[in-house]
């Protein structure tokens, strides 16, 4: 038989509704064995989700405030989704105790990580499953990065012949301490339990029928993504397709299980499936996706050739300021540098100061209304003329590119336009390959 490992995100275990879709999904197949849950997340767009209550709490918690209101709310909807399932679980004895730790060890990674764990002591008790604690199995380096030993640990501890429940989300630091992933953990979380038990399958659960073409919020009626490479998803989500968090792909990537993104509101629907290669087709062009509010610094500097380490000092210099680079165009002369502005925060200024102090370039500007849009597909630049519809593309609209970036692996081409053209560049662009 094989097995699945299947990740329900937040809105699939939003409330009691949505419970009951979870649990029917999971008993539809026997080779979903291995679950991993997120906290519950929004029921309706007002709605506040529960890692945003408990990181909430911990921010009052550093203020010396009482924590008990806003604790409230997270025990009135944990309480409602026990009543409404009548799940024989001690909900107020597990609530007791969170809050409790929460005064006592009120870091913000082990705040952030109790919706999660509390989702799955829930699910676990209420599917007749057994409970697996990350935290005792899964040890998160400081780089992010999880060690062999940790995937050989917890997959002992997962494979198991009946239905087996783990909170996504965190595990704990080389000393012990609680340490979650970076927003949107569960993916990866649900990625590394796949590994660990050498999964033929990891099933993403959400909201939506998997990718789409591109952002229906921008383009109408996009096309559905049937499948997906490993890189190509990568690509996109980095870019702003936020259907799943893109560093999920590691853990599955190098022993090549299969992700499948469903939709929990429609288990039958279509979906996106997403492999190591997949077969030669027609399109050029599989996605698009973009981010906005980036910085673009450009230096100039006569014979900045000839200048060895000239690159490596101007990156350095972000680099002492704790600033990660997005893209780095250069020419003969010139030398850009592309950082998100969430990233750069306060210390533009200084960086700028020092640029001049270090290397005195001839010229420094900077543009700061720069949107970059990534366009991906599997070899579109082997396609003869590629470049030059995307381009005339944009020229018909009237719109003036920034920047132009080709990745060395050539399935993605980047370009920078200004913020207002953003909108109408992502049409642009996929009106001209939509048929490919």
């Amino acid at each position: 038989m094989s097995l699945k490992v299947c990740k329900f995100g937040g809105s699939s275990l939003a409330d009691a509704e949505q419970f009951l879709k979870v649990r029917s999904i999971i008993e539809s197949d026997p080779e979903r064995r291995i679950v991993v849950v997120s906290a519950p997340g929004k029921r309706f767009p007002e709605d506040v989700k529960i890692t945003d209550l408990l990181l909430l709490c911990q921010s009052m918690h550093e203020q010396n405030l009482d924590i008990a209101p806003v604790f409230q709310k997270i025990r009135t909807r944990y309480k409602e989704i026990v009543q409404n399932l009548k799940i024989d679980i001690d909900i107020d004895k597990l609530l007791d105790e969170t809050e409790d730790a929460m005064r006592r060890n009120g870091t913000r990674d082990f705040m952030a990580s109790r919706g999660e764990y509390l989702c799955g002591r829930i699910v676990a008790t209420w599917l007749g499953a057994k409970f697996v604690e990350p935290g005792e199995f899964l040890q998160i380096e400081s780089n992010g990065l999880i060690k062999e030993e940790n995937y050989d640990k917890l997959g002992s501890e997962l494979r198991d012949e009946k239905l087996v429940v783990m909170p996504g989300f965190y595990g704990r630091t080389p000393k012990g301490k609680i340490k979650t992933f970076a927003r949107g953990g569960s993916d990866i979380s649900g990625a590394v339990a796949a590994r660990a038990v050498h999964a033929d399958l990891y099933e993403n659960w959400t909201d939506v029928n998997g990718f789409l073409m591109a952002d229906p919020r921008l383009v109408k009626n996009p096309k559905h993504i049937e499948n997906l490479t490993y890189k190509e998803l990568r690509e996109l989500a980095y870019m702003g397709a936020n259907v799943l968090h893109d560093e999920s792909i590691y853990p599955v990537s190098e022993p090549g299980i299969p992700i499948e993104i469903r939709n929990t509101n429609d288990p039958g629907g279509a979906f996106t499936r997403i492999v190591a290669s997949r077969p030669k087709d027609d399109r050029i062009v599989t996605g698009i996706a973009g981010r906005k509010d980036f910085y673009l610094v450009q230096i100039e500097k006569m014979l900045m050739n000839r200048m060895v380490g000239f690159g490596r000092r101007l990156l350095q210099i972000f680099e002492t300021h704790g600033v990660n680079f997005e893209h780095a165009p250069t020419g003969i002369d010139t030398m850009s540098v592309i950082v998100r502005k969430e990233y750069i925060g306060d210390q533009l200024p200084s960086i700028l100061d020092e640029i001049k102090r270090t290397l005195q370039p001839d010229r420094l500007e900077v543009t700061d209304n720069l949107a970059l849009i990534a366009t991906v597909g599997q070899g579109m630049i082997r396609c003869v003329g590629f470049a030059g519809r995307l381009c005339t593309a944009l020229s018909r609209r009237g719109i003036n590119l920034q920047v132009i970036d080709l990745g060395s692996t050539q399935d993605n081409m980047i370009v920078g336009v200004e913020l207002n053209d953003f909108e109408e560049a992502v049409r642009a662009i996929y009106e001209e390959f939509e048929q490919n």
